[in-house]
């Protein structure tokens, strides 16, 4: 957002200078990005007077100028039309910059004769478009710099700019009435009256507006007025002038009008050549596929959807963004229809953005301007044309209705210090509010339909205490309780935390990736549903909530391969979204392991990483966290992980701890990872709490008796999961078994068609007395049963 220093004091009776202005707008917020000073490279060209001027003896279109500067009489060779003698000046000596033509000036020979300089023009000062001829002051002392002449004689011409950035939740700010109205509030002038005589009514419009039934919530309401009778032109020098400023070139009065509104009141305007408009006007949702010729002269083909506004003859204008060129004013426009209209944010984003159009009126509309405005800011428009171009204006053209913003919040004056830390007293308070807009009725506090940020008790907090100024916080100790702090973090809060620390010694690296994802990376991993689809994204690759921390960090490995950086090993903590409701967020810790693990031997070689590696990290990550030793590695996973190569930590059927495993090859193709992929996924939510918390170690169970370990190869189906038959073993004497592991896996041979060999150590610890081999054999003969049972199978001869 730019504005110059002259354009805020149309609307701020200050004193303060450009760089108190800017402290005070970077502190309220809106921070100051640049400053452009006209008169500081001005400065260093002078006035001269041209004393004579003869013709180039080798050239028809040179003089010869000898030119009275500071320092005597210098001889300059001009090629301008008007360089004669007895005109004053702008000179640019040996050794001075010129803007204009990025060019330093030097001393040369121009067709033999030596030059010590040059006479100026506009454009080579960057002071307008005008280069047909040098610049002829009417006055002016020699040896006067340049820019203390501007500075006195025409100010506009080296008015300061200053460009500020704008925050999303701002949209009060891209208006200089809307900046200045900060910068009053907070103690630097006195904000203007803006006040405004309508026109007085000649009569019906010739143009009527409807709004489709279907479009109501894309545009509530659509306000015009016919102007008859008025002389388009150039805009008045003032008004050029700021455009040029801002960057914007100025074109005709009609359109200079829109642009500067756009800026000065934060109110996007249209204006239609009436003569060209075919009927009344329409808004509407295209049907898809209707064609128009935009002022930019591009052809844009509409979606579905999309909002247009379209007379008899078809579509004219797309709505909120840019107008169609058929309708466009022009020097010959004599009557036109001047459109003030409030388009709703959300559509005007998606719009603009599928359409690829970025325009001053997209730029606002997108980020919501005043609804309130919409009839008087018509009416400021309809009188500066009428005051300017003349002509005659009809009744208001009004379609829909004003949508109702109104909203109030209770000021607690109180709630500064606890949620800022900050003593302001209540009187302050409330006049800091009364001069941002507010009207305070009692405790409550009505927001001003420009602000539609304010959204709570707590905005109130933050705008009084922005206006304030955050520098005047003063850092002030918490105070310290008696005895002994009680814990302040959540359970969940310390596992995060010491799963992060313990993936970190694993040797990941954390990544924090966003949490917004494109919807088909979404629809991988189970997302991409309308629930978590963001309604207003900052674009097309951040649609939809991150249904899990996979995809996040499968982007972040790719585009570490794509900087040939091909062994990658990330993990993240954070949440996930299952729902777009409140509650439908769950936390996660996930990591990912691509290409080769670091040295694993004696030699410093490396290997594959595999499925054993991110097993090995999820159980070390789960016992950190202090989930159960015992669990159970169970199939069944999401879509996304290799069939038969992953495996679900897991609590009973239904209580799943973490994933681990390879990645499907689809989902790496579509990810753009080279390579397999093992990654797991820890749900801490799932993880059971301990029954007593305590600090201390749990007592130490030991024995001295000796345990006895024990073989057994049972012959089952090929289908038969080795986890059923560990788990049946191991159900034979939960109070000795305390451990069962697979150590074999034998397919063929003797054993024929369809069937196997599973081969497991059973690992027997007596805590009461030695064991006795009576007492083996009968826990071998629980086991074979239970197996048998369980699986079918039979011990193995």
């Amino acid at each position: 957002m730019k504005f110059t220093l002259s354009w805020l004091k149309s609307h701020l009776q200050t004193d303060a200078s450009v760089d108190e202005i800017a402290d005070a707008l970077t502190d309220l917020g809106l921070e100051v990005e640049g400053i452009e000073n006209p008169i500081e490279k001005l400065r260093p060209f002078t006035i001269g007077y041209v004393n004579s001027a003869v013709k180039h003896p080798d050239a028809d279109k040179l003089r010869v100028c000898q030119v009275q500067t500071d320092e005597g009489e210098k001889q300059i060779i001009c090629g301008a039309p008007n360089a004669r003698e007895g005109i004053t000046v702008v000179v640019a000596k040996p050794g001075v910059y010129v803007p204009g033509i990025d060019t330093t000036i030097g001393v040369g020979k121009i067709r033999g004769i030596e030059s010590f300089g040059m006479m100026a023009s506009e454009r080579e000062m960057e002071l307008s478009d005008e280069h047909d001829g040098i610049i002829e002051l009417p006055s002016g002392e020699i040896g006067q710099s340049f820019a203390d002449y501007l500075a006195e004689h025409d100010p506009a011409k080296v008015d300061p700019v200053i460009e500020i950035a704008i925050t999303p939740n701002r949209p009060d700010a891209l208006g200089v009435r809307g900046i200045a109205r900060d910068l009053a509030a907070r103690g630097l002038g006195t904000l203007k009256a803006r006040d405004v005589t309508a026109v007085p009514e000649n009569g019906a419009s010739a143009i009527g507006v409807s709004i489709d039934d279907d479009t109501l919530d894309g545009c509530p309401v659509f306000c015009g007025r016919l102007i008859k009778g008025v002389k388009n032109g150039p805009s008045p020098q003032w008004l050029q002038d700021q455009l040029r400023a801002i960057g914007l070139r100025p074109i005709s009065f009609l359109v200079d009008v829109t642009n500067w509104f756009t800026y000065d009141l934060n109110r996007p305007l249209h204006v239609f050549d009436a003569d060209k408009v075919a009927g009344n006007l329409r808004v509407h949702r295209a049907v898809g596929g209707e064609e128009i010729v935009a002022l930019d002269d591009k052809t844009y083909t509409l979606s579905a959807g999309q909002m247009a506004i379209s007379d008899d003859n078809g579509v004219q204008s797309i709505a909120g963004i840019m107008g169609g060129l058929e309708t466009g004013c022009t020097d010959e426009t004599v009557n036109v229809f001047v459109e003030s209209a409030y388009w709703n944010p959300v559509q005007i984003a998606y719009a603009g953005r599928a359409l690829k159009i970025n325009s001053d009126a997209r730029y606002r509309f997108e980020r919501g301007i005043d609804p309130a405005f919409t009839p008087e800011g018509l009416e400021h428009a309809v009188r500066m044309i009428v005051d300017h171009a003349g002509g005659e204006a009809s009744e208001v053209v009004t379609a829909g209705a004003v949508p109702d913003t109104a909203r109030a919040y209770k000021l607690d004056t109180d709630r500064v210090v606890s949620l800022v830390g900050m003593e302001i007293p209540a009187q302050t308070q409330r006049q800091t509010l009364t001069d941002l807009g507010f009207v305070l009725d009692g405790d409550q506090a009505n927001v001003p339909s420009w602000r539609p940020d304010v959204q709570g008790e707590a905005d109130l907090v933050e705008e009084v205490a922005r206006i304030a100024s955050l520098t005047k916080l003063v850092g002030k100790p918490l105070p310290r309780m008696a005895g002994i702090a009680k814990p302040v973090l959540t359970p969940m809060q310390k596992r995060l935390t010491t799963a992060r620390r313990t993936t970190a010694a694993l040797g990941y690296n954390e990544a924090v990736t966003y949490s917004f994802i494109d919807q088909k990376a979404a629809e991988l991993f189970g997302g991409g549903t309308d629930a978590t689809m963001l309604a207003n994204p900052i674009s097309s690759e951040m649609s939809h909530m991150r249904p899990n921390l996979l995809p996040g960090l499968l982007q972040a490995a790719a585009r570490n391969q794509a900087r040939g950086f091909m062994d990658v090993s990330l993990f993240e903590a954070g949440p996930a979204w299952h729902g777009g409701e409140p509650g439908e967020q769950h936390d996660q810790v996930a990591g990912i392991l691509v290409g080769r693990t670091g040295p694993k031997d004696v030699h410093g070689e490396m290997h594959p990483v595999d499925v054993y590696d991110v097993k090995a990290d999820i159980e070390a990550v789960l016992a950190s966290m202090g989930a159960p030793a015992k669990v159970q590695i169970m199939r069944g996973g999401s879509d996304w992980w290799h069939p038969g190569r992953h495996g679900q930590i897991c609590l009973g059927p239904k209580k799943v701890l973490g994933v681990f495993g390879e990645l499907h090859p689809k989902i790496l193709a579509a990810m753009g990872i080279k390579g397999p992929a093992m990654a797991f996924t820890i749900f801490p939510a799932e993880i059971p709490l301990p029954r007593k918390s305590s600090a201390t170690r749990p007592a130490l169970k030991a024995t001295d008796l000796q345990a006895v370990e024990r073989d057994f190869a049972f012959v089952v189906d090929a289908d038969v999961e080795a986890l059923t038959l560990v788990n049946a073993a191991a159900g034979a004497d939960k109070a000795l078994i305390s451990d069962v592991r697979v150590f074999d896996e034998f397919i063929g041979g003797s054993l024929g068609e369809g069937r196997k060999s599973l081969a497991i150590t059973v690992r027997l610890q007596p805590s009461d007395a030695t064991l006795t081999e009576k007492d083996i054999e009968a826990v071998g003969a629980k086991i074979i049963e239970k197996v048998s049972k369980a699986t079918g199978g039979e011990l193995r001869g």
